[in-house]
C-alpha cells in the first residue's frame, strides 16, 4: 500500500516509453517514437556534406540540448517545490510532467527556464568560435557539413528557443502567457486564453503546411492542438473541483472480492456489476485491487480457477474521503482508473476515472457538489 503523496511509480509513466536513465534524480524516459525519428535522422543524413559521424553529433547534440532545456523547467520546479514526475521525449520535443500545476509566478519562471538553457547554449558557442577565429556567413549554414557543425548546433538552439517562446499554449510561450494572465484573471480563463491561442496558431501553422506540403509542419500542428485542448480541459476540471472533498464524487455502492475467490469469481462479478475494478478484501482489510486487464490476464495466463489474490495489485493508491479533490485528479491519472477512498484502514468508497468524468459533467451544469451516494459508472 502506497501513500496518497507518493503514487506508484510504473502507474506514472506515459505508453510507450521504452528506455529511462535518471539525471538529477529526475525520471527521463525515451519514446518509442523519439527513437525511431532519432534513427531515421540519422540514416537521412548519410551521404550529405558532412561525414556520418558529424551527423551523428549534430543530431546527439540538438536532442541533448532539448534534455537540458526540459531539465531546467524540472530543476527550477523543485526549487519551488513542484516535483517533477517524468520526462518525456517525443519526436515533436520533450515534455515535463509536473506532479500539480505551480502558481502563476513559480510557472513564469520554469517555462522561462527551457529557452533560457538554449539561448545560453547559443550564445556560449558562438561566443567560443568567435574567440577561434569568427564565425561562418549565414548562407554557409544552408549545407551542412563538418567545418560549420557548431555554428549549426548554435543555430538549432536559438531555433528551439524562438519555437518554444511562440505565445501559444502548451509551449513555454503559452505557459509565460498563462502565468501573466493569471495575475489579473482567474485560472481557467487564463488557461482558456493561452490555449486559444495555441489553437489558432495551430490552425495558422497546419493550413501553411499544407499549402507549402510540408508535412512535418502539418504534424507539429496536430500535435500542438491536441496539447492546447488537452490542458485546457485539465483547467476547466482543476476549477471544478478545487475545494471539493473527494466523497462528493467517490462511488458509495460498489463490490468488493475476497482473498479466496477464483479468476471465474471475479469474471462473473465483472459481467454481473457496471465495476471494472474491484478491492479484494481479507475480513474488513482491504488487501489489494484487481482490476479488469489484470482479470483478463490471469484469466489468459493462469486460468479461471486461479485465485485472485495471485492477480491483484497490493501496491495499491489510496486517498482520505476528506481530500482535495483538485490534488487527487493526478493520483487517479498515475494510478489508472481507480483509487481507493479510505477512512483510515476502512475501505468508503472508490474514484473512478468514468465517475469522475461524469461528477465534472454534472458540476458543470451546477450540481451541488456535496453529492454522495453515486453507484459506479
Amino acid at each position: 500500500m502506497e501513500s496518497p503523496t507518493e503514487p506508484r511509480q510504473d502507474a506514472s509513466f506515459i505508453p510507450g516509453s521504452i528506455a529511462t536513465v535518471r539525471l538529477f534524480g529526475v525520471p527521463v524516459r525515451l519514446h518509442f517514437t523519439f527513437v525511431l525519428l532519432f534513427v531515421f535522422l540519422l540514416v537521412a543524413g548519410i551521404g550529405e556534406g558532412q561525414s556520418g559521424l558529424m551527423n551523428a553529433v549534430y543530431i546527439t547534440a540538438l536532442f541533448g540540448s532539448i534534455v537540458l532545456h526540459e531539465l531546467a523547467h524540472a530543476l527550477v520546479g523543485r526549487h519551488y517545490g513542484v516535483r517533477t514526475l517524468e520526462i518525456v521525449m517525443f519526436p515533436i520535443g520533450g515534455v515535463t510532467r509536473l506532479q500539480q500545476p505551480p502558481k502563476p509566478r513559480q510557472e513564469f519562471w520554469i517555462a522561462v527556464a527551457g529557452p533560457t538553457v538554449n539561448v545560453a547554449i547559443a550564445a556560449g558557442l558562438f561566443g567560443a568560435l568567435v574567440w577561434r577565429g569568427g564565425l561562418l556567413p549565414l548562407e554557409a549554414l544552408t549545407r551542412p557539413t563538418d567545418a560549420n557543425l557548431f555554428e549549426r548546433i548554435a543555430t538549432g538552439n536559438l531555433v528551439l528557443a524562438a519555437f518554444n517562446l511562440l505565445p501559444a499554449f502548451p509551449m513555454d510561450g503559452g505557459r509565460i502567457l498563462r502565468s501573466v494572465l493569471a495575475l489579473r484573471r482567474p485560472p481557467e480563463q487564463a488557461t482558456r486564453l493561452a490555449a486559444r491561442a495555441g489553437q489558432f496558431l495551430a490552425i495558422g501553422l497546419g493550413l501553411y503546411g499544407l499549402l507549402a506540403a510540408n508535412y512535418l509542419l502539418v504534424f507539429i500542428a496536430f500535435f500542438v492542438y491536441l496539447g492546447a485542448a488537452q490542458e485546457s480541459a485539465a483547467a476547466v476540471g482543476r476549477i471544478l473541483t478545487q475545494g471539493t472533498p473527494v466523497r462528493a464524487a467517490m462511488v458509495t455502492d460498489f463490490r468488493t472480492l475476497s482473498h479466496a475467490d477464483t479468476v471465474r469469481d471475479a469474471a462473473n462479478l465483472l459481467l454481473a456489476a457496471s465495476q471494472q475494478d474491484f478491492p479484494v478484501m481479507h475480513g474488513d482489510q482491504v488487501i489489494g485491487l484487481l482490476g479488469r486487464a489484470a482479470l483478463l490476464r490471469a484469466m489468459a495466463s493462469s486460468g479461471p480457477d486461479s485465485y485472485v489474490a495471485g492477480a491483484m495489485n497490493r501496491e495499491f493508491v489510496h486517498v482520505s474521503p476528506e481530500q482535495d479533490l483538485a490534488e487527487t485528479i493526478p493520483l487517479l491519472s498515475q494510478a489508472g482508473s481507480c483509487v481507493l477512498v479510505m477512512d483510515g484502514d476502512r475501505l468508503v468508497g472508490l474514484l473512478t476515472s468514468e465517475n469522475l468524468s461524469q461528477f465534472l459533467l454534472l458540476r458543470r451544469f451546477g450540481m451541488p457538489p456535496e453529492t454522495e451516494g453515486r453507484r459506479p459508472a
